[in-house]
């Protein structure tokens, strides 16, 4: 599965000239956690999520909202998605498997992900989504996997279980070549942890 298949399209974007505040709404009504922020050639500058809108609105001291606090002058708290974004987001790419899209996100600690194709944004990945595809029970994952060696076969040939997320695939091969296919169609699978296949030949 690729992220081309579980990412959302069209994505709702922003301007850095936008102002914090229709950002907000703009995540809000539409009920995502982040927005890709483009330019006027729609290419894609930066990320602003929930966090960075509100950065600097949120009071450091936990009593300021029952004081007055003093004035600091105009100018001191963003007022632009420009101002509060992050730069050169990490992306990937229509193609991307979804088990890396998943590795990217979680070593980034980012919670959405744009898939950019030719430098423009054609999609956008959430946890949401991954965990939809990629937490699914050992019954499941052993249906789809088997399904997918059936179709590769032209028949049964093996037998797919799974445990625990681990792939166990029974069945003779005609060389290590086959055995490297069946190993790459289970890692195919959304949701395989890893894949354990004995490098066995019929007699």
């Amino acid at each position: 599965m690729r992220a081309k298949d579980i990412m959302s399209s069209p994505v709702h974007t922003v301007r850095p000239t936008a102002t914090v505040e229709s950002a907000a709404e703009l995540i809000t009504a539409k009920a995502v956690t982040a927005l890709p922020v483009v330019d006027t050639a729609d290419r894609l500058v930066g990320m602003v999520s929930e966090s960075d809108l509100l950065w600097h609105r949120v009071p450091a001291d936990p009593a300021a909202h029952v004081r007055r606090l003093p004035d600091t002058g105009p100018g001191n708290r963003p007022e632009t998605v420009g101002e509060v974004m992050t730069p050169d987001p990490v992306t990937t790419r229509p193609g991307a498997d979804v088990a890396e899209v998943a590795e990217r996100m979680l070593e980034h600690d980012v919670r959405s992900m744009p898939v950019v194709e030719d430098g423009g944004v054609v999609g956008i990945v959430s946890r949401r989504d991954l965990l939809r595809v990629m937490v699914r029970g050992d019954d499941v994952l052993s249906a789809e996997l088997q399904h997918r060696l059936d179709q590769y076969a032209g028949g049964h040939r093996w037998t797919a279980t799974v445990e625990g997320g681990v792939v166990h695939v029974t069945g003779g091969f005609d060389d290590d070549a086959e055995r490297g296919i069946v190993v790459v169609l289970a890692r195919t699978v959304p949701g395989v942890a890893a894949v354990d296949i004995a490098a066995t030949h019929p007699d």
